[in-house]
């Protein structure tokens, strides 16, 4: 399996990229919820709990973008999305795909990967490591 060797090289490039363009989609969440871009069709009121989220979601994906403080962010935003998911999807149905809570379920265990294997290449958490 000399294939599969050579790909496992690319590892930390890879989390890298997975980091970067998940990070990218969640800051479109909070820039939606903060600034209603990209615009909405059904714009959200920015209560206190709605406040917080887009914060947490424009904020931390922007460090989790530079990959900066990657693993206590990536653990604060899988909270964030574990709690998103109970609170707002799961009472509406059993079901993800029904609920509409897909991407938040793959948010939260995207962001606990994360956590558990840093970020990556292409990270500013990497500066003192060479």
């Amino acid at each position: 399996m000399k294939l599969l060797e050579g790909v496992a090289r690319c590892q930390p490039q890879a989390l890298g990229v997975l980091r970067i363009m998940t990070a990218l989609q969640f800051i479109e969440h909070g820039s939606q919820k903060l600034f209603n871009f990209p615009v909405s069709a059904d714009p959200h009121a920015l209560s206190g709990l709605t406040l917080t989220a887009g914060i947490l979601e424009f904020a931390g994906g922007i460090l989790l973008a530079m990959g900066l403080f990657t693993r206590p962010v990536a653990f604060l935003l899988a909270g964030e999305m574990a709690i998103a998911y109970f609170m707002a999807h799961m009472p509406r149905d059993f079901f993800p795909v029904n609920n509409g809570g897909d991407s938040a379920i793959s948010f939260c265990f995207i962001f606990l990967y994360l956590f558990f294997a840093g970020a990556g290449a292409f990270a500013l958490d990497n500066r003192g490591n060479r």
